[in-house]
């Protein structure tokens, strides 16, 4: 008798967790690889020199918006508005907390950091 509900136990936890398929989660994000691209590897390296990351992380809010959630948002936008942005710093857009001025950053090297977080967009 034992093993008969050994038996059923295997057969029905092998049930509920079904087969080997890989279906796709309703509302998953799905997420472009671009790390081979030269404008994600440039922008990727600019953030890892500067102080991005005290502030920012690729999929999480920390102090400031997530980097995905700023792509997703400006996908269409102007690069140079968005270096503008980056440069003179501000707030309101993402909560009260204000972004720092980015003053050392030339132009083209934030245009190129907002090249970067535009590649972390989901489709």
């Amino acid at each position: 008798m034992k093993k008969y509900f050994v038996a059923m136990f295997v057969i029905a936890l092998m049930t509920a967790c079904g087969g080997s398929e890989n279906k796709p989660v309703p509302g998953a994000e799905k997420v472009v690889d671009n790390s081979s691209n030269p404008d994600y590897q440039k922008g990727l390296a600019l953030i890892a020199k500067n102080d991005c990351l005290t502030c920012h992380k690729v999929s999480e809010k920390l102090v400031g918006p997530a980097y995905r959630d700023v792509a997703n948002k400006y996908s269409n936008a102007d690069i140079s508005m968005l270096a503008d942005k980056v440069l003179k710093g501000g707030s309101g857009v993402w909560g009260q907390v204000p972004m720092a001025p980015h003053n050392a950053l030339s132009k083209e090297d934030a245009e190129q950091i907002v090249k970067y977080i535009l590649l972390l967009k989901t489709k």
